[in-house]
């Protein structure tokens, strides 16, 4: 097959789905690019902060060899060095490559673009553009996208969502879709396929991310075979605030632009984060910081107001208007009540440096895929795992052999068919049915693995959830295939794989604090695995650095 004719699937248009799909089209690929909406309308546009890369525009004596090492360190030194290495010598490339195409990010008075503080790194290593970065990165890849669309080697196909994808003996052969449009099906095959699905905020109550990212995909996936790593790993964002409809991001910018958190103490102010951690103690890790705010003995502000109304407005606008429209609160006068949220999973689909998953010709990037964070991420990494992830599939597609597969092509028919049924049996008025799984489904989670575990409410939720099997297996339907009974299984799945992951992870270790293992176990300094056969999910743990899997620390895999 010539390497003009090779075709790639890319499943999700947001800043990794258009990085990987215009590398791709430029490197010879014919590439489809499927989401259930535009581009416009992925998470990526909720990234407000900045992204990572060692310019050193700000005279800091910044470096890539520092880049590394504090990726490293915020992670719990469970990634490998030399990937690691690979991801931060690319940033600065990245960023310069934006910036070509577009991405108009925030100057410094000389021209230079501006970089600023985030949490876990010491210098000024976050290039912003205002504090709606990922808008624009995501308009900017846009409009290259559709260049190549008027050119002919990218296809974009809107209103798809996916179902399921087309395995057979370890191989993906592409995906099914549901057609909202017409109720139907479409099935795309591909000689690879590439998942930039996003993280699964909608399986929480509340979250910062877009409820689109329910985390279907990842579980339906697990059940077809592909390797899950390091679920128990959940990013809570320290400052966000609370609305009647989700959890509002309030960018950790503000605390990169000298935001100051406190609690009230008898009328004065404790400014908590500083008094542990000394003056750049608002600037911790994430997961340091929502552990502080966590167990605070009342509520917790972000201040910001003293930074002043021309700064706020230039550098933080988002920040102003969220908390203008959804609080009804002046932030250059008052203070922000905030707290943690579900933010970003470091856990996600087992990948390898290229991006491949353990089946062939399958790839995933972006938040779905674990790679790069380890136990915690450092804010502004999110945004370059998205184009480098992108970029490194696309490279490796473009450059493998023809799969010893691709001259045989399995008949799927079987469940094409199927996935026809579920969707023709969708009855109007279940969304409420759907409900029945979908809330329960999220307070579980919120109440087993939020920023404090325990044993007792694990095991509590792995039971709680084997009580919604029955629930969703009574589902009559629903009047929209995003939310049918289809989907529940495959829900209920990924959430009993990361309570399954947490449980089993006797420690604490960056995102994941376990009250009754409150230390560190070095012996776990590993990587956890999750995989489901035949309905039933096993953990075991790799050392990604040397590629050698191990028993658990339990004795063996665990069920």
């Amino acid at each position: 097959m010539g390497e003009a004719s090779r075709k790639v699937l890319v499943v999700g248009s947001g800043i990794a789905g258009l990085s990987a799909a215009i590398c791709a089209a430029e490197r010879g690929l014919h590439v489809v690019l499927v989401s259930p909406y535009a581009s416009e309308r992925a998470q990526s546009v909720m990234a407000a902060g900045g992204i990572n890369a060692a310019l050193d525009t700000m005279g800091e004596n910044d470096s890539i060899a520092l880049h590394v090492r504090e990726t490293l360190a915020g992670g719990c030194f469970l990634e490998n060095p030399a990937t690691i290495e690979a991801f931060c010598s690319e940033a600065p490339d990245i960023v310069r490559w934006l910036e070509s195409i577009g991405v108009v990010f925030s100057r410094r008075s000389d021209g230079e673009i501006a970089q600023r503080d985030f949490g876990g790194q010491s210098k000024r290593r976050t290039a912003y553009a205002g504090a709606s970065t990922g808008k624009q990165i995501v308009t900017a890849l846009v409009q290259k996208c559709r260049e190549l669309e008027i050119a002919g080697t990218v296809e974009r196909r809107l209103g798809l969502t996916f179902h399921s994808a087309l395995i057979e003996d370890g191989v993906c052969y592409g995906a099914v879709f549901a057609d909202v449009a017409d109720n139907g099906i479409a099935s795309i095959e591909a000689d690879a396929t590439v998942f930039a699905v996003g993280g699964m905020s909608g399986l929480f109550r509340k979250a910062t991310g877009s409820r689109l990212c329910d985390g279907y995909a990842a579980g339906q996936l697990l059940g077809q075979g592909v390797e899950m790593r390091n679920l128990e790993f959940i990013q809570f964002h320290p400052t966000a605030i609370e609305t009647p409809y989700k959890h509002m991001l309030m960018t950790e910018a503000a605390r990169g632009e000298g935001g100051r958190l406190y609690y009230l103490s008898e009328g004065r102010r404790v400014y908590f984060m500083e008094d542990l951690y000394g003056e750049r103690g608002n600037l911790m890790p994430r997961n340091v910081v929502a552990k502080c705010i966590a167990t605070c003995p009342s509520q917790v502000y972000l201040d910001i107001s003293f930074l002043g109304a021309e700064l706020i407005h230039e550098r933080l606008q988002e920040v102003y208007d969220l908390c203008l429209d959804y609080l009804k609160l002046d932030v250059t006068e008052e203070s922000i009540p905030v707290g943690p949220t579900v933010h970003f999973f470091m856990g996600g689909i087992r990948v390898d440096d290229d991006h491949r998953t353990n089946v062939e010709n399958l790839y995933a990037i972006g938040e779905c895929a674990s790679k790069y964070h380890g136990a915690n991420r450092l804010g502004g990494n999110s945004l370059l795992a998205a184009v480098y992830s992108g970029r490194v599939a696309a490279r490796a597609i473009s450059e493998a052999a023809p799969s010893v597969a691709s001259g045989r092509r399995p008949s799927f028919d079987a469940q094409i068919s199927q996935a026809r049924v579920e969707l023709a049996t969708l009855e109007p008025g279940s969304l409420l049915a759907m409900s029945e799984v979908l809330q329960p489904l999220s307070r579980i989670l919120h109440d087993s693995v939020g920023i404090l575990r325990d044993r007792e409410h694990l095991e509590q939720g792995m039971e709680a959830l084997g009580g919604l099997d029955g629930a969703a297996a009574a589902l009559p339907g629903a009047n929209e295939p995003w939310c049918g009974d289809y989907r529940a299984p495959s829900l209920l799945l990924i959430a009993r794989a990361i309570l399954l992951s947490a449980l089993h992870r006797e420690e604490s270790r960056g995102a994941h604090q376990r009250v009754d293992f409150p230390e560190t176990n070095e012996a776990l300094r590993l990587c956890s695995v999750a995989r489901c056969e035949n309905g039933s999910i096993t953990v075991s743990y790799v050392d990604e650095a040397g590629s050698a899997e191990r028993p658990s620390a339990m004795g063996g895999e665990l069920r």
